[in-house]
């Protein structure tokens, strides 16, 4: 959720970027035609939403697709708060983390004068930082960046996609190298060890983004086995015996 997706996408078709782009409901459907020398492709793009509630809806999706982008953010992070009491930590400690966690649209950060800082995940817990300590902590999960979702995505279409699948990792927001979490290097070597296309790419300036499509519709061309064209020759004989040649489409 919020790697940009539907940015992507709508820079792709419509040559648009919006600073604000709501959330996908379900999915949606794009089209699109690129001309190459070899074919022309008619992309048919569904554009499905990243929240954990719409995931059961992606296989239908993606099972019959002949191509997918799997796209992380790069200035993700991951934060691993582990379950049952904490020990307590000094306030400077969580209080990045915990607007870091605002930032990404997760819960709401509320702070009550200079001593007290809540922040409620949805469905997690509440952490409370009081005079400069956790107080309380419960049942907390491990809030993940889309780097570990996108491998997750990965590893399920590998399982349960097209087999002649042909799969891009696209990186994106790489114009905002100076909020940058995941190196290029972790996304071109875990692209390498799972068969993986990999790009960085950017909505907002385009970067790659033209780019990253005309890649998948090259490989798309080549894996389409090649049809016979024009005319095949066939030698006959007459009784006569002389030698004829017949044609067909």
């Amino acid at each position: 959720m919020g790697t940009g997706k539907t940015s992507l996408v709508l820079r792709f078709v419509k040559g648009q970027f919006l600073d604000y782009q709501e959330s996908t409901i379900g999915a949606a459907f794009f089209t699109q035609v690129l001309s190459l020398n070899e074919a022309t492709i008619k992309f048919d793009i569904w554009d499905t939403a990243g929240q954990e509630r719409y995931h059961s809806l992606a296989p239908m999706y993606y099972r019959g697709a002949a191509a997918a982008v799997v796209v992380y953010d790069i200035t993700s992070m991951v934060t691993i708060i582990s379950q049952g009491l904490m020990s307590p930590f000094i306030q400077g400690y969580w209080d990045p983390i915990i607007w870091e966690l605002s930032q990404m649209g997760i819960g709401h950060h509320v702070r009550v004068g200079l001593k007290e800082t809540s922040f409620l995940v949805p469905k997690l817990a509440l952490i409370k930082v009081a005079a400069g300590l956790v107080t309380a902590v419960r049942s907390l999960k491990q809030i993940e960046d889309s780097f570990v979702r996108a491998k997750k995505w990965v590893l399920e279409l590998q399982r349960q996609g097209n087999p002649n699948l042909i799969m891009f990792l696209a990186a994106n927001k790489a114009d905002l190298e100076e909020k940058r979490k995941v190196g290029v290097e972790d996304g071109e070597q875990y692209a390498k060890e799972n068969g993986l296309f990999f790009l960085e790419t950017s909505a907002k300036t385009a970067q790659n983004v033209n780019e990253l499509f005309y890649e998948i519709a090259k490989r798309l061309v080549k894996s389409i086995p090649s049809r016979p064209t024009g005319m095949k020759l066939h030698r006959g004989t007459r009784e006569s015996g002389r030698r004829l040649f017949c044609c067909s489409v």
